[in-house]
């Protein structure tokens, strides 16, 4: 079917009801497909286990052990150069996607990404499972948007309801997967979008849930609220997590660089250094491995001293660096998430023995650095906060949640630390070349929409004395719930909604110029 530019219009005309349906069958799909990828990688972190347990003290089989690391690692390096878009996270592909700058093949991500991110949690790399659901789950939604041939302004849509119905799934939290799916994938609201998004999200959920349960991802206690007498080490925390944000971000570019010098170092070659310390930990310091879930518990259940908590963040740290920048198929969402209950779990131990803190508050702050950390690196609060509150099923902090981000988000922003997926997302258009061989030659034409924020070099302008991107037609401008036809005496405000429309090929290019116009005020 051809999709011209009346079809395109037309159906955007009837998108607020055309989703609702397309999102439920996304959802429904996505959520099944990261639910069994999210299975898979139980057993795989149950396997390891007994592996380990079994090598430990036997030389022959220790051997035996690395020689099947290294073909694990031989094989993750052939999908990688099969299908190099599987590589890292996956959240910057998609995000590259739904902006129109990059172009993935879902026929090639879905089996490539399920399988590598399986062998790298059963080689115990430290590794999360969120980034890949996020990518299997927009790779569903590119799928069906395919298979019933819609045009593209739909399939960004249908994707970003597969990034929701990907996190929902592998999380049990449909709030944060709708929130991360706008916030950070599409980077934008409208109704049509939002009620799409919620509805993939809270069918993956219920999926997910139904066959394996209600409990919340992180089984803690938190007994007591926090007092607000300790508010003031709220914000103390929340700056040493702006900053150490900021250097896990530089930190994990760096490991992807120093991978990148050795002109000797493949695909392949890197992910067998990542496979062989995981190995060695394996033996010296399992608790290391994989994303790190049983961390939590023996923190959280006061387990662990804190000499033994120093120790164990920075060889997590570490290893988590070797394992990402590998480029190994795999996320740095959960690992993330551990390595901030480590920092909180540090500082409310050293507060308990020089500040007075109370024991029972240890926990709390746990929680509150998890959020805090994710914030620092990914620059998305709203997400954070939403996310630890669903995976520990503790509403009662939100206001202390809200302090450690707020504090966290701006000394990170002051250190000009770039979130990080922005940053990895910038590496891949570069060493892509920009990937256009799927995009260019496309006549399809995009609807994409931004709102003009207040202050912007847009706001009380008319349309005419707009220098308005190449290629870019302004086609329609929604105000107080009416749409109104664009002229060019129109006067531009605060909140209103921009639609336009450009060819598939300049829709990263006009993407990028219009949240310049749109959101800054120079």
């Amino acid at each position: 079917m051809k999709k011209d530019t009346s079809h395109t219009i037309k159906r955007a005309q009837r998108f607020p009801v055309i989703l609702i349906s397309e999102g439920l069958l996304v959802g429904a799909v996505g959520g099944l497909i990261v639910l069994l990828y999210r299975v898979a990688l139980t057993y795989a972190g149950i396997w390891l286990e007994k592996i380990l347990s079994y090598v430990r003290g036997n030389p022959l089989r220790i051997a035996a052990w690395f020689a099947v690391l290294m073909l694990m690692a031989f094989i993750v390096g052939r999908l990688v150069k099969w299908e190099p878009m599987i590589s890292g996270s996956g959240i910057p592909q998609v995000e590259g996607e739904v902006t129109g700058k990059l172009a993935q093949n879902w026929k090639k991500v879905l089996p490539a990404k399920f399988i590598g991110g399986f062998l790298c949690l059963f080689g115990g790399l430290s590794l999360g499972r969120e980034g890949p659901s996020i990518q299997l789950g927009a790779m569903t939604g590119q799928g069906i948007s395919r298979l019933l041939d819609r045009g593209k302004t739909e399939e960004k849509y249908l994707m970003t309801c597969g990034a929701s119905a990907g996190l929902a799934a592998a999380f049990h939290a449909p709030l944060a997967g709708m929130m991360f799916a706008l916030e950070e994938i599409h980077k934008g609201f409208s109704m049509s979008i939002l009620i799409s998004v919620m509805t993939a999200s809270v069918t993956a959920d219920y999926i997910s849930s139904y066959i394996i349960g209600l409990d919340p991802v992180f089984q803690f206690r938190l007994d007591y609220v926090l007092p607000q007498s300790y508010y003031w080490m709220l914000i103390l925390l929340g700056a040493i997590l702006g900053v150490m944000g900021a250097f896990y971000n530089w930190a994990m570019l760096k490991a992807q660089d120093l991978y990148k010098k050795p002109k000797f170092l493949n695909e392949t070659t890197r992910l067998m250094i990542a496979f062989a310390a995981a190995g060695v930990l394996g033996l010296l310091m399992p608790s290391v491995l994989g994303s790190g879930h049983e961390l939590i518990v023996s923190l959280t259940n006061g387990e662990m001293v804190l000499g033994l908590v120093v120790l164990t963040f920075i060889v997590k740290f570490i290893f988590s660096a070797v394992s990402f920048g590998s480029g190994a198929p795999g996320g740095i969402f959960f690992p993330l998430l551990i390595l901030g209950a480590m920092i909180g779990g540090i500082f409310a131990m050293t507060g308990v023995q020089f500040f007075g803190l109370d024991p029972v508050y240890i926990n709390n702050f746990v929680l509150l650095a998890m959020a805090g950390y994710f914030t620092a690196i990914v620059r998305a609060p709203i997400t954070g906060i939403i996310l630890l509150f669903e995976m520990s099923g503790s509403v009662s902090q939100m206001l202390s949640l809200a302090i450690v981000s707020v504090t966290a988000y701006i000394i990170a922003t002051l250190l000009k630390s770039e979130p990080i997926y922005e940053s990895l997302l910038d590496r891949i258009l570069k060493s892509h070349k920009k990937n256009q061989a799927g995009i260019k030659g496309s006549s399809q034409k995009v609807l994409s929409n931004f709102v003009i924020m207040n202050g912007s070099v847009l706001e009380e302008k008319m349309v005419q004395d707009i220098t308005w991107p190449d290629n870019c037609l302004l086609v329609a401008l929604e105000r107080g719930g009416k749409e109104l036809i664009p002229k060019g005496r129109t006067k531009l405000m605060a909140g209103d909604t921009l639609t336009t429309m450009t060819d598939e090929r300049d829709a990263g290019y006009v993407h990028d110029k219009m949240e310049k116009l749109c959101y800054t005020s120079f």
